[in-house]
């Protein structure tokens, strides 16, 4: 059989593809669109994918964002200050201390103190949560970019399948055009020769014109179905793009073992609902933290300067410097933390819900994909026998009718039986390796 034979799904059930192909991640265009060729560039191109790397680019920042607050933290700063009016300060009366205080003018008109202040965190709850979750935030954004792999591999798996479906579909539609010119041609001679009456190659004229009908909506057919698989590779609409197949080994990719159990951890979806258990664990810890006070070293250098002349005022310095602890602890809330653990707790415990609707979805998901494949393969194969069996039909009717044997009718039947049959085998081919992609997802197999 010539067209759809071709189908690897070995690059589909493979985590690596070779890089000894015609493409390379900067290619803008596939001088051969393999099946292999087409996934290895959708992964490069599609915008899906460079969108969940350019997250992984931000969640990276905002890691390094976050933990830069362990880092001594050196900030300058600078005032100046002019009295309009002196402040004034109540002093007893050094002639009468006994009496009433004299009010007492203190200070220089005017000041500036430039300060150079030091910073370092010893503990800090926000930036000790930064610490003990970047891991996890870094593994979350790549399963976030394995999952878009995952689904755009399979979507373009897919979609290539169908363009040589619709490509076969053409070819039997050429063969059955090519066989229809043949019998119109035979029918209008024997009708010349008065063997026939009118009547066959006018069948035979309707069917022709049937077949072209149908050959032409399958063309356009094709022409919106190379223009989805280009959509699904991030493929540029405006280029070319013929596929290539091998038309030997489509019939030996089909098998899939229908005995391998489950393995949720194979899953992407599993490793990422995972993965935010661990995360709103480490919430938990975070909002227990609350009640542990905040504490901070810090370092200051002051630069005074003072007169009351300003054109005098940076004239002297009289520096100054300190060093100390920091704590912050809040003492009451109205239960502010209490309730902020609580939540925690409840988002934690709701994951264990998740996970288990999850089990249950994949084993669904799993048990639809499996008989959806195995009745796909069961019409395959029995679309493969009747395929044999048209084709035999047909040629004995042929030859029959040529010897006077059959009616005209006869053959227009086992032409449609044929016809009918061809694009039934190939859709069926079609279907039963679709199906096959859905099984291996639902297993988590398909891994890039």
């Amino acid at each position: 059989m010539k067209g759809v034979h071709v189908f690897v799904l070995l690059s589909i059930l493979v985590p690596a593809l070779a890089y000894s192909q015609s493409i390379t991640s900067t290619d803008s265009t596939l001088s051969s669109a393999t099946l292999e060729n087409c996934i290895r560039y959708g992964l490069v191109h599609q915008p899906l994918i460079k969108t969940a790397q350019v997250d992984e680019e931000i969640t990276e920042t905002a890691i390094k964002s976050r933990l830069a607050d362990w880092y001594p933290q050196l900030s300058l700063g600078a005032n100046l200050q002019h009295y309009l009016k002196m402040p004034v300060t109540m002093i007893p009366d050094r002639d009468n201390p006994s009496g009433p205080k004299v009010p007492t003018q203190f200070g220089v008109r005017n000041s500036s103190t430039p300060q150079l202040s030091l910073t370092q965190n010893i503990f800090n709850r926000d930036v000790l949560l930064a610490s003990r979750t970047a891991k996890d935030v870094r593994i979350q954004a790549r399963q976030n970019i394995t999952a878009n792999k995952i689904d755009v591999g399979a979507a373009i798996a897919k979609a290539f399948y169908d363009v040589l479906l619709t490509r076969q579909q053409i070819n039997v539609l050429d063969q059955t055009i090519t066989r229809l010119e043949r019998s119109l041609k035979d029918a209008y001679n024997q009708y010349q020769g008065g063997i026939t009456d009118k009547i066959d190659y006018k069948r035979a004229t309707i069917s022709l014109n049937n077949a072209r009908a149908d050959r032409k909506a399958a063309q356009e057919q094709l022409n919106a179905r190379y223009a989805f698989l280009k959509q699904q590779m991030g493929y540029p609409a405006s280029q070319q793009l013929e596929i290539v197949h091998d038309t030997a080994s489509m019939e030996k990719e089909i098998a899939v073992d229908t005995l391998q159990g489950i393995r949720f951890e194979n899953r992407i979806e599993f490793q990422q609902l995972q993965t935010q258990q661990r995360l709103l664990q480490a919430n938990v810890k975070y909002n227990q933290w609350s009640y542990i006070p905040t504490v901070s070293a810090f370092g200051n250098y002051n630069l005074v300067f003072q007169n009351d002349e300003f054109a005098k005022l940076y004239s002297n310095t009289y520096p100054n410097s300190l060093i100390g602890l920091q704590l912050a602890f809040p003492i009451f809330q109205g239960g502010k933390r209490q309730y902020a653990i609580r939540q925690a707790e409840l988002q934690l415990k709701r994951t264990d819900y998740e996970m288990a609707n999850l089990k249950n979805n994949i084993n669904t998901e799993y048990s639809q994909a499996l008989a959806a494949y195995k009745s796909n393969l069961t019409d395959f194969l029995a679309q493969k026998e009747n395929l044999e069996l048209a084709t035999d039909v047909y040629n004995t009717l042929q030859l029959q009718y040529k010897a006077g044997v059959k009616t005209y009718l006869e053959v227009i039947i086992a032409e449609t039986d044929l016809h009918t049959t061809q694009l039934n085998y190939y859709n069926a081919l079609y279907q039963v390796m679709s199906s096959k992609i859905d099984v291996q997802k639902a297993l988590g197999n398909l891994s890039w």
